[in-house]
């Protein structure tokens, strides 16, 4: 079976000496790279799907576990995906429908009147708001340099709303 060691333990009540805790691999789910790192996502003997975590390769013991995610990754990989028949019917439909959404105007380019910004991120390095719009029950992320020039007032607001003020104790002794 497949473990790993808890590097923080659990102390007995009779020993001084930290024992580490070691859980048991059930299962390997998945693979990643991060920071240059292979990691497997586990499932744990004994826990729930909620436990289940992304652990580095070396921090394991279960080389057979891997080696059979690893195999079935592989066999995952070579089958050609199932052929399914359509009618012809179906395809244009589909065509069509990929294009509508493709074409479909966003942001300001759906001429409607911005209402309020609901939130922002940080996307590609660039500050984008997610905007809901007057009169529509859809909303999208505009480029916060275009919200600036269009609708500043929208943005002074939204600013306004996540302001907040923290005063010195200096000023609170006078």
């Amino acid at each position: 079976m497949g473990k790993k060691q808890n590097t923080k333990g659990k102390k007995d009540a009779m020993d001084t000496q930290e024992e580490p805790e070691e859980f048991v691999v059930e299962k390997v789910l998945d693979q990643r790279i991060a920071n240059g790192k292979v990691e497997f996502f586990l499932k744990w003997k004994g826990f729930t799907e909620a436990d289940n975590t992304w652990e580095p390769e070396d921090n394991l013991d279960c080389p057979e576990l891997i080696s059979a995610f690893l195999e079935a990754q592989k066999n995952v990989k070579e089958k050609p995906a199932p052929v399914k028949r359509k009618a012809s019917t179906d395809e244009p439909e589909t065509e069509a429908k990929k294009k509508d959404v493709a074409e479909k105007p966003r942001g300001f380019a759906r001429n409607l009147d911005p209402e309020r910004i609901i939130g922002a991120t940080d996307s590609s390095g660039e500050l984008m708001f997610l905007m809901k719009w007057k009169d529509s029950d859809e909303a999208d992320l505009v480029p916060a340099r275009e919200a600036n020039t269009c609708c500043p007032q929208v943005v002074i607001s939204f600013y306004e709303e996540r302001l907040t003020w923290h005063s010195c104790p200096e000023d609170e002794a006078q």
